[in-house]
């Protein structure tokens, strides 16, 4: 199920935010993603996110406008179309959307 953010959803999205970055960013060091997760999860509440749940958070996207900010989907929950659905989600109930990819 795809649903809005709720604030006591904020601890497993920073725990996904931050496992997902170091795994998928090994050419950034740990480092980087560890010193800026305060900064995130302060900021975090301020953007449009929606999340993934099936029992438990599986992914979320977040959104500051028009702009998605990020996909995150676990690592086991990978490959399985959670991302697609988030993204096919936010596609729904927005008429332009804005990616940059790295």
């Amino acid at each position: 199920m795809i649903r809005k953010f709720k604030e006591t959803d904020l601890n497993s999205i920073m725990k996904l935010w931050l496992e997902t970055n170091i795994s998928a960013h090994d050419f950034i060091d740990e480092k980087y993603w560890r010193s800026n997760y305060e900064k995130v999860r302060e900021m975090m509440p301020k953007a449009t996110i929606y999340v993934y749940e099936d029992n438990s958070i599986k992914g979320f996207t977040g959104l500051s406008g028009n702009y998605i900010a990020g996909i995150f989907v676990e690592a086991d929950s990978q490959s399985k179309g959670i991302g697609k659905a988030l993204l096919d989600y936010i596609k729904g109930i927005n008429e332009e959307l804005i990616l940059h990819v790295l």
